[in-house]
């Protein structure tokens, strides 16, 4: 089978990966850097599985930035691009999505077309009325930052917005790449609007239960007593469950902050305060980090890490970065230890030095604690509980 994916970023790259070790696979571009790492198989972005699979597997993949190259007798395309959500109109901006498929359908009006890039509720269909295609169709991921491919590897659920043969060809392509069995009870077959709220129906039920151990958390700081414990006497009753519990400077990253935002708009002539509650309680909580550091009353205050996550390579939407933008007005000396990057933004001190940024900080944030942090832990303030993500 030939299959365009469009977008190398974590889902595209991940995706291309996975699906080239069984078929022949264009991967559409339009960052240089990146065309000329995947061809000669690096890796543009941190994920072990994905550099693993480049040094040792044997994959049918070729990154273009050529459109007509990409999409000319592709069997299905896939568009991987990111949504960002826009604070002025409220709804995440679609323009790259209804540009590929413009221009897809021009190309090859043959192909079937997968979104997998976050849309508003009912955007798919919008634009199969738009583009008079029935061969366009939704089906979110639920993908791990720095571990997508593993996780398409071994998928928890396939949601495909198509119940004909259509979406099934396309389950049956997921699943014949993965490592899992195939299995009906994997795969949830339901319209495309329909799974685009699966996607942020989801992504905000997660919001939802970070703020609610980071809300348990603060109120044991502010009480003296042990978050741990409680965590843990609260996540042994198994309808809450030991897992996605660790507290944190507030959520973050490329879904949840947007997806929230991006709900709540959908939710705008419905009664509903759940969502905007959440997204409230996730403010609430950077602020009282903040106030928790300046409390202390630092000089020089040390940031570790930009990412949410270890073992990531995205700062995008950090609540660390929103910490760091609450500092600044409040004149402070800020310092940057971050080995991925080479400058910092204005007014902050980057130093990769790691002996001389632990030496010259009063207290270092850090949103997960790192073993090599372990000789500097009486100045670290973090809220890491477990040490996992």
């Amino acid at each position: 089978m030939k299959v365009c994916v469009v977008g190398a970023g974590y889902v595209g790259l991940s995706l291309a990966t996975l699906i080239s070790k069984h078929h022949s696979v264009k991967l559409l571009e339009i960052n240089q850097d990146k065309i000329d790492k995947i061809n000669n198989r690096v890796s543009p972005i941190k994920d072990g599985e994905i550099e693993s699979y480049f040094s040792n597997e044997n994959l049918d993949l070729d990154a273009t930035s050529i459109k007509e190259d990409a999409y000319a007798n592709a069997n299905f395309i896939i568009i991987a691009t990111p949504t960002n959500y826009d604070h002025l109109t409220g709804s995440f901006d679609t323009t790259s999505v209804e540009n590929i498929i413009n221009d897809a359908v021009k190309i090859n009006n043959n192909t079937k077309i997968v979104i997998k890039s976050t849309v508003p509720v009912g955007f798919t269909e919008k634009v199969k009325n738009k583009f008079n295609n029935n061969k366009i169709f939704f089906s979110p991921e639920f993908l791990r930052e720095g571990r997508a491919l593993l996780d398409n590897l071994n998928p928890s659920r396939i949601v495909v917005g198509d119940t004909s043969d259509l979406g099934k060809e396309f389950a049956k392509l997921l699943i014949e790449c993965s490592l899992v069995p195939p299995s009906n009870e994997l795969v949830f077959y339901m319209s495309s609007t329909e799974a685009e709220s699966v996607k942020l129906f989801a992504n905000a039920y997660l919001a939802l239960r970070v703020s609610f151990f980071n809300e348990l958390d603060s109120f044991s700081e502010i009480n003296e007593l042990s978050t741990k414990k409680i965590i843990n006497g609260v996540s042994s009753d198994p309808r809450i469950g030991n897992f996605y519990n660790n507290p944190s400077f507030g959520y973050g990253g490329y879904c949840l902050p947007k997806d929230t935002k991006q709900l709540l708009s959908n939710f705008s002539n419905l009664p509903a305060s759940i969502i905007k509650s959440t997204i409230e309680s996730n403010s609430q909580r950077k602020e009282f980090i903040l106030n928790q550091v300046l409390n202390k009353k630092p000089k020089t205050i040390g940031i570790y890490k930009l990412s949410m996550k270890s073992d990531s390579d995205n700062f995008r939407e950090s609540a660390v970065s929103d910490i760091i933008e609450k500092l600044l007005l409040k004149n402070l000396r800020i310092c940057l230890y971050e080995p991925l990057i080479s400058y910092a933004p204005d007014k902050i001190e980057l130093i990769n030095d790691f002996s001389k940024f632990t030496t010259e900080s009063d207290i270092i944030l850090a949103n997960r604690f790192s073993s090599e942090l372990e000789f500097v832990r009486d100045k670290v303030y973090s809220r890491d509980i477990f040490g996992e993500n």
